[in-house]
């Protein structure tokens, strides 16, 4: 029997996009959460925004990223509530070529363990677009905490069954991707 072939952690590329009307750099605890937790597990902070809740800006920005050479991953926070501006999911599921429905699943289930029934109201989606993984949780800092729990092994190459690496530009194949 040969032995499992073991693939490497490799650093990738990540945006960070805080969606918010009220928030700026000293106030984004969401947005620096995220980019400080994915510098120190060893992948490179490829670029940070904030912008307000607009449907244009949001894919705007996030379509640059995906079109980029550069941008392996996004992820943002804010804008996945049901106030009247939130508006990340009806901004980003038009630019998916496929929607990875079971993100938001997790993230709503883990979510349940911690803050019960308000879970309901996340609307937490991701998807790949052109090579490049994009994650949309919620605003607060706990919630970015909790989705990185479900992303941190799935933007890492020597996760096991399969991760999503092999799926992004300019990364090598870890998912046999035959099993559907």
């Amino acid at each position: 029997m040969a032995a499992k072939q073991t693939v490497p952690f490799t650093p990738l590329n990540i945006a960070v996009l805080t969606v918010s009307d009220t928030r700026d750099e000293t106030t984004d605890t969401s947005g620096g959460y995220l980019a400080d937790t994915l510098k120190q597990t060893g992948h490179h902070l490829i670029d940070k925004k904030i912008i307000k809740d607009d449907i244009y800006q949001m894919r705007a920005v996030v379509s640059n990223w995906i079109a980029s050479t550069d941008v392996q991953a996004v992820l943002i926070t804010g804008g996945t509530g049901f106030t009247k501006r939130d508006s990340t999911p009806e901004a980003m599921l038009p630019l998916f070529d496929k929607v990875v429905d079971g993100f938001g699943e997790l993230f709503r289930h883990v979510s349940y363990q911690e803050i019960g029934t308000s879970t309901i109201q996340s609307r937490a989606v991701a998807g790949l677009a052109n090579g490049t993984i994009v994650f949309c949780m919620p605003g607060s800092t706990g919630a970015c905490k909790t989705a990185w729990g479900i992303i941190e092994s799935q933007l890492d190459a020597s996760h096991r069954p399969c991760n999503f690496v092999g799926q992004l530009k300019s990364a090598v194949d870890t998912c046999n991707t035959s099993r559907g």
